[in-house]
């Protein structure tokens, strides 16, 4: 999935939504990839002649790839952040870096869905952890 196809299922726009690409493999593994260009709003002021990609948005960029596995279910619902536990960071990502981001959701107890994820560069780890959201109902606007 391109970002074209990503935007049908993740309620996210630009500048928010964070991945180039993802896909889901035949085990229930959710893959998704970036490329850091160098220019992103997340890289202004962090850090001035030393970029570094935020642990945060590390954490987010998971969580969107998780997020594609629940595809058929987010038609009339949106997925929210509910919690991150035991988050690690093993390594920096800068300009240039390919982000390769492998998820998988782990438990549900509806409408509550818990995954773990891990991110990739080369081949290295470079942040993991376990986190959780919530599937929640969209209302109706007038």
């Amino acid at each position: 999935m391109k970002q074209q196809e990503l935007e049908k299922i993740l309620p996210h726009r630009k500048p928010m939504l964070l991945l180039d690409e993802a896909f889901i493999e035949e085990d229930g593994l959710a893959v998704g990839r970036i490329r850091i260009q160098g220019d992103e709003f997340f890289l202004h002021g962090h850090f001035p002649g030393n970029p570094v990609v935020p642990g945060v948005i590390l954490c987010e960029m998971m969580a969107q790839t998780c997020a594609v596995l629940l595809k058929d279910r987010t038609v009339d619902a949106t997925p929210f952040f509910t919690g991150l536990d035991k988050i690690k960071f093993r390594g920096v990502v800068r300009p240039g870096d390919v982000v390769e981001f492998h998820c998988r959701i782990t438990k549900e107890r509806t409408p509550f869905f818990f995954a773990e994820g891990k991110g990739f560069v080369d081949g290295k780890l470079c942040v993991e952890g376990s986190f959780s959201f919530a599937l929640i109902q969209n209302k109706e606007t007038k």
